[in-house]
C-alpha cells in the first residue's frame, strides 16, 4: 500500500507578544518535515487548529523506563496550547512531575481523521484520504489552580461545546485526584491526503473498480440516562448536534 501515514473561543497563544498577532504558519523544524510525501505537509496555523478542534481523541506517545508507550486520551486546545488530563497516578502524569528543577516529559502527540478509503486498481496504490497533526515538545504539569480549572472546562467543552456550564464543576477532592499537562504548539505540522487513486498508467485498462469510499461522522439521537428526571429537557446545545 502507498504511504498513508498521518501526520469555541480561544485565548491568545501562550508565549505570544501582547498586541502582536501570531504568524499564519508554524515554524518548520528538522523534526516536523516528513521524509515521506513532504508535499502533503502543511504548517498553516488555521489548518492545524481546525484538525485539532474537530477530533476528540489524541494519541500521546512518550518513553517510560526505556520503552515507548502510546496512550489514547481526550484533549482540548486553547490558543496555542493543548491540554490533556488524567489520574495523578497515571504514568505520563507521574513522569512529568518527577524532576522538580525542570518538570515535564518529552512527548509526541498525534491526531488523525480518516476521510475516505482510496481503492486503486493495484494493491500497491491503495491508500486513505486523511488529515493529521503531529505535535512534538515537552508536556508540562499545570500547577496553577485557575489554569487547571480553565483547562478542565475546556476539555469538557471540547467534547460538547457549552457542557461545562451545564454540569457540576470538579470539587476539591476531584481536583486533587486529577492532573493536567500542557503541551504548547511550538513544533507542529499537519499532513493531508485528498483525491483519488494514483494508479499506474499501464493499469488503466484493468477491469477493477477504482475510486474513493468517503467516510463521514455524525451524531445519533441522544439517549437519556435511566435515572434522568423526565422533567429535565434536552439542552439546546445538545439538540443542535
Amino acid at each position: 500500500m502507498q504511504d498513508s501515514s498521518p501526520a469555541t473561543a480561544q485565548e491568545p497563544a501562550r508565549g505570544s507578544v501582547p498586541g502582536v498577532p501570531p504568524s499564519d504558519t508554524y515554524a518548520r523544524t528538522d523534526r516536523t518535515i516528513p521524509t515521506r510525501s513532504p508535499e502533503r505537509a502543511s504548517y498553516d496555523r488555521e489548518l492545524v487548529q481546525s484538525i485539532l478542534d474537530e477530533a476528540y481523541v489524541c494519541h500521546l506517545g512518550f518513553v517510560r523506563d526505556g520503552a515507548p508507550v502510546v496512550l489514547p486520551t481526550l484533549y482540548a486546545r486553547r490558543g496555542d496550547s493543548l491540554y490533556v488530563h488524567g489520574s495523578t497516578g497515571s504514568r505520563p502524569l507521574r513522569a512529568a512531575g518527577r524532576t522538580e528543577e525542570a518538570p515535564g516529559i518529552e512527548v509526541c502527540l498525534t491526531v488523525t481523521h480518516v476521510d475516505g478509503l482510496v481503492l486503486a486498481r493495484s494493491a500497491f496504490h491503495h491508500s486513505i484520504n486523511y488529515r493529521s497533526v503531529v505535535v512534538l515538545g515537552t508536556a508540562r504539569p499545570v500547577v496553577d489552580v485557575d489554569e487547571r480549572r480553565i483547562a478542565l472546562d475546556a476539555l469538557v467543552d471540547h467534547v460538547v461545546p457549552g457542557r461545562s456550564k451545564d454540569s457540576r464543576p470538579a470539587n476539591a477532592k476531584e481536583l486533587a485526584a486529577t492532573a493536567v499537562l500542557r503541551l504548547d504548539l511550538d513544533e507542529v505540522s499537519a499532513k493531508v491526503r485528498t483525491g483519488g487513486p494514483n494508479d499506474e498508467p499501464k493499469d488503466a485498462a484493468l477491469p477493477y473498480w477504482t475510486g474513493v469510499l468517503p467516510l463521514t461522522r455524525g451524531h445519533g439521537t441522544p439517549v437519556p440516562a435511566d435515572d434522568l428526571d423526565p422533567s429535565v429537557p434536552l439542552p439546546a446545545y445538545l439538540a443542535a448536534l
